[in-house]
């Protein structure tokens, strides 16, 4: 027999101590009946949120231990806990936390990527069994994945070259119902280009007023402040109260005479919570 020796023991160990751990199993396929889709409310925008809306044609019910959305286009997060259990429904709807979108690096050339396959992964179980990985395959190319990129990689292009903020000076003019809170939007450089910003879109409380265009930075300047008015958009309590984006600004902005992007500016929480007043005030509200 060979004989084993000390040094060959160690390297035994070595090689024992530093092989790859086995690969976790690959996914399985769903359920039959069992599909899902993606879909976003109102109040899911401000919050990146995403619901996966489960459909069910079987009897058979399926638990959802947790769920977990991978695509290249937005960084994955660790999955979710859904703890629900899914009967036969047309649809059954699981909020989901998504992660940043993956946006082209500083420095090359100003396009917006195209939307990649997207999967849901979620552990799941039918028949009081362990739950197990199931890959849920998103229809491609998901047309609110693909929103959702376009509009978050566009607002990632325009801040490489311009910050764009409230400024912190406000006043009230008037008083009732021709009260007028007035302001500047500041536009301030962060990199090379002419920066044109065509306008700015009221939300659900409140209508912005601004000369047409909103203004412009020019490639020399390095801050612009452009005058902007607030007045109340609606004045029902109910709106006040179930208010879910009343302070998600939408700029339109141009760089170097390129594609209009959007940018979405929301102003620090002390002035919502003057505009809030302002708003009750004019709209003869009570005071909060």
């Amino acid at each position: 027999m060979k004989r084993i020796t000390p040094a060959l023991v160690t390297a035994l160990l070595a090689a024992g101590c530093t092989g790859a751990a086995p690969a976790s199993p690959r996914p399985a396929a769903p359920p039959p009946g069992v599909t899902v889709s993606l879909a976003q409310y109102r109040s899911d925008e401000p919050v990146h949120v995403l619901q996966v809306a489960v459909r069910n044609t079987h009897e058979t019910p399926v638990y959802f231990a947790d769920v977990q959305l991978v695509t290249a286009s937005f960084k994955t997060l660790p999955p979710q806990r859904a703890d629900a259990t899914i009967r036969k429904t047309a649809r059954t709807d699981l909020p989901l936390t998504y992660g940043p979108a993956t946006c082209l690096p500083t420095g090359l050339p100003t396009r917006l990527p195209e939307v990649a396959p997207a999967t849901v992964v979620a552990r799941v179980s039918t028949g009081g069994e362990p739950p197990r990985a199931v890959a849920f395959p998103v229809p491609h190319p998901d047309p609110l994945l693909a929103r959702l990129l376009r509009d978050e990689c566009a607002e990632y292009l325009v801040k490489q070259t311009v910050t764009i903020e409230f400024g912190p000076e406000w006043r009230q003019t008037g008083s009732g119902p021709d009260a007028v809170m007035r302001g500047d939007l500041v536009v301030t450089r962060r990199g090379p280009g002419l920066v044109r910003l065509t306008s700015m879109g009221g939300t659900t409380h409140y209508i912005v007023e601004h000369a047409e265009p909103l203004g412009t930075l020019d490639a020399e300047a390095r801050q612009v402040r452009l005058p902007i008015r607030l007045t109340p958009g609606r004045c029902d309590a109910h709106a006040f109260a179930e208010a879910k984006k009343a302070f998600l600004f939408p700029v339109r902005v141009t760089l170097d005479g390129g594609d209009e992007r959007v940018v979405i500016v929301t102003p620090p929480k002390p002035l919502q919570d003057r505009l809030i007043q302002y708003a009750a005030r004019a709209c003869g509200l009570p005071q909060q």
